[in-house]
């Protein structure tokens, strides 16, 4: 099946960087959201990017418009979801609202349309379930920020079909991406190796072995990692990590996933990270 129409719900980070690779790309898109004020704010947001590249002369100023003249706005999922040929969710992780995403699609979607979600770490069989499509269903996940990191997880449903698989991994790389192959267990590859150091960081600050600065200057200068654990958490939120980690705790059922209690405390008190002002770090 040829992929020509677009649908992106979700104007947020994530949901507009991946608006932003396909009408890069070429793709008219449809960035979908509940309010025209989440769709402005994420439109801006694509506009300040491509300006950005545009100053870099990674494209030119006609480019530019040319991209965003490829993207649409609209409110009305089930009006915008009829005629696209691939779905694509970015919604906040949630089952229960992605699931009644996906149903509201699957209800005006033609037959042959493809759904993919962006899920970081909810199982796409799952999803794919709630659905009368779930040889259709596939997970694209995509990392922040999505028109720089080249990788994707490809991620197979039970039901995922080989034509559905090979259909998303040729488009990944159309995107400019580099497609990786992941089963449908919790955390993927991504977040099952990254959250548990994560969480390992939190257990070192909480019994007072290091501070903070001190634990992710280990990390950046003793393993090269551009950024320290502590630092990552406070940029994907830590109500995310905790999120994270109680799925991997749960679905895996190994007592080594067990959050952090001071991780657990933070996100009760409203520390989350850079979003709210106070994580690790004051913002």
């Amino acid at each position: 099946m040829a992929i020509s129409n677009v649908v992106v719900i979700g104007a947020g980070t994530m949901g507009n960087g991946i608006v932003h690779v396909f009408a890069q790309t070429g793709y008219a898109v449809t960035m979908v959201d509940v309010s025209e004020q989440s769709l402005q704010k994420g439109l801006a947001t694509i506009d300040a990017n491509l300006s950005r590249q545009v100053k870099k002369e990674t494209i030119t100023e006609a480019q530019k418009s040319d991209i965003l003249a490829r993207i649409s706005l609209s409110t009305d999922l089930s009006s915008a979801a009829k005629e696209a040929d691939l779905i694509v969710e970015a919604a906040t992780e949630n089952q229960a609202v992605k699931i009644s995403l996906f149903q509201q699609c699957d209800a005006v979607c033609k037959d042959e349309t493809i759904f993919a979600s962006n899920t970081s770490s909810i199982s796409i069989t799952t999803l794919g379930a709630a659905t009368k499509r779930a040889d259709k269903f596939i997970g694209m996940h995509f990392f922040n920020p999505v028109p720089v990191m080249k990788l994707c997880e490809i991620v197979r449903g039970i039901a995922t079909s080989d034509a559905t698989y090979t259909i998303i991994e040729t488009l990944a790389k159309e995107l400019g991406k580099t497609p990786v192959s992941v089963q449908d267990y919790p955390g993927f590859i991504s977040n099952r190796i990254l959250m548990p150091m994560i969480n390992e960081a939190v257990y070192c600050l909480m019994e007072g072995v290091a501070s903070a600065e001190d634990i992710d200057t280990v990390m950046k200068l003793g393993m090269a990692h551009p950024m320290g654990p502590l630092q990552l958490a406070d940029f994907i939120g830590l109500d995310v990590c905790l999120f994270i980690m109680e799925v991997l705790h749960d679905g895996l059922g190994d007592s080594k996933y067990r959050p952090c209690p001071l991780l657990r405390r933070m996100v009760a008190a409203g520390y989350l990270g850079k979003k709210s002002g106070r994580g690790f770090y004051q913002y």
